[in-house]
């Protein structure tokens, strides 16, 4: 069953619900099966085209062929005739005319046509015919046949330059013809039985898990909260078992995050009811704090200033941690802005809470930088404010403890360094200081400072970072954009 979250999750679903309806073409699997078709068939066209130029070559040869064995049967003729029954045989079965032998300059008639010939005649030289005209002879005598008769020129096997043999026309279009017509039935028959096995074979390996991968996705997109999983990871290890082992581990993150964020919520909820009652406490707490404080019993006024200072810090620390829950860094404004007067203002704030700490500033008052004004103060007054608080409980006497800032320039930034001679930051804090709840709250302070400041870094596209700490002091650097 499907986890409820009750009104929490019903924009979501209801922003679902409002989705527009995708209509969608043709599936994977029709688009796949029709392009294996186009392609085989294109590849049977390639082949096509030198079968029929074979096919027309040998049928051209075998007429020549024929000729040049009636010519070599003329040496043992009588009077070099070609008899009645030779000449119907030619023409019966080979559709051949007339044939002729000689050189340029002189000729022979070995058989002379039995009627007069008409129409017209197409010259086919073969012995100069290249590999292009051959296909191009060849589809002008499938589409548009122009000859009645051929007469082709051949290099003989006797003595001569040349033979010459006249064919009719007609035999050659229609053989050639159903040739290309059987060719065209067996491609499309070998198109479509090769093209349902690659079908079948594609449906199997890739269809069926993309479809599956693809129900996924729209199962955690319309119900991200469900705590069923939609899809399983897979010993596959092509690039499709991968992602659906990717998208599997992927669900189970995404959900983990959800439930944990739901549970931040309520528990954020929850934090928020207890510091609103609490500050109601503290409210009375204060109120009691201030009557003690009028007192005249010493043993009160050694007390009262302690409570008073606790119970401030305690309402600092739950409006910190509210504040820190609810609100939103608004989006920063920048500008070119100079820096020395926001840096002067900022650390002036932030020294208020220690007024005996010390303070240095190295930053020219012509220098500017591209920020946000309020946000650059935010982050040096967090800073300065938590040097001066770190060196007032380390030194004992005012003075001691100082707080600097500097500016450095370099070609495309200004870094703005803020250094102080405390004892430095614990070791065990360094890795998780910019965490939010993680830095030091000592004295009451809810560790927000420094993760605020970083997130408002972030937002002027600048940069803080912990440059170094040690028992000489502590440094910080701001990286601002020129």
């Amino acid at each position: 069953m499907p986890f409820d979250m009750g009104t929490q999750s019903g924009n979501a679903e209801g922003q679902t619900l409002n989705k527009p309806v995708r209509r969608w073409g043709l599936g994977l699997s029709s688009q796949l099966f029709a392009l294996t078709i186009i392609f085989i068939l294109v590849a049977e066209m390639l082949i096509f085209l030198p079968s029929a130029a074979k096919f027309r070559d040998d049928w051209i040869n075998e007429r020549v062929g024929m000729a040049q064995t009636a010519v070599m049967a003329l040496e043992a003729a009588p009077e070099r005739r070609v008899s009645d029954q030779l000449s119907r045989d030619l023409l019966e079965r080979a559709r051949i005319v007339a044939v002729a032998t000689g050189s340029p300059t002189a000729r022979e008639a070995i058989l002379t046509p039995a009627m007069e010939m008409r129409g017209e005649f197409k010259i086919i030289d073969v012995r100069t015919e290249s590999f292009l005209q051959r296909f191009a002879e060849t589809m002008g005598t499938l589409i548009t046949p122009e000859a009645s008769y051929y007469r082709i020129v051949a290099e003989p096997e006797f003595e001569g330059d040349f033979i010459e043999v006249v064919v009719e026309a007609a035999p050659l279009q229609t053989e050639l013809r159903e040739y290309s017509r059987s060719i065209i039935l067996l491609s499309f028959f070998i198109s479509a039985f090769v093209g349902f096995f690659i079908y079948l074979t594609l449906v199997f390996l890739v269809v069926r898990p993309m479809r599956n991968i693809t129900r996924a996705i729209e199962h955690i997109r319309d119900a991200p909260r469900d705590m069923q999983h939609s899809i399983e990871a897979t010993d596959r290890t092509d690039e499709i078992g991968r992602t659906q082992s990717a998208l599997a581990d992927m669900e189970t993150t995404v959900k983990n995050a959800l439930r944990e964020r739901e549970r931040l919520a309520q528990l954020g909820e929850a934090m928020a009811k207890i510091n609103h009652d609490l500050r109601n406490s503290l409210a009375a707490a204060q109120i009691v704090s201030d009557g003690l404080s009028m007192s005249d019993d010493p043993r009160v006024q050694r007390a009262a200033p302690r409570l008073e200072r606790a119970i401030e810090r305690a309402s600092k620390l739950a409006e910190d941690t509210l504040a820190f829950g609810r609100a939103e860094t608004p989006a920063p404004h920048l500008g070119i802005h100079a820096l020395a007067d926001i840096v002067r203002e900022a650390a002036s704030e932030g020294l208020a809470v220690c007024p005996g700490t010390g303070f240095e500033q190295d930053v020219d008052d012509r220098l500017t930088a591209s920020i946000d004004p309020d946000h650059l103060h935010r982050i040096i007054v967090n800073l300065v404010r938590n040097a001066a608080q770190a060196l007032s409980t380390h030194y004992e006497t005012a003075g001691e403890g100082r707080v600097s800032v500097r500016a450095t320039v370099t070609d495309n930034s200004i870094n703005l360094n803020i250094v102080d001679n405390g004892p430095g930051i614990p070791e065990r804090m360094r890795e998780s200081l910019f965490k939010p709840f993680s830095g030091t709250r000592r004295e009451g302070r809810s560790g927000l400072g420094l993760a605020i400041a970083r997130e408002l870094a972030d937002g002027m596209n600048a940069r803080l970072d912990l440059i170094s700490t040690g028992p000489d002091g502590t440094t910080f650097e701001l990286v601002l954009k020129r």
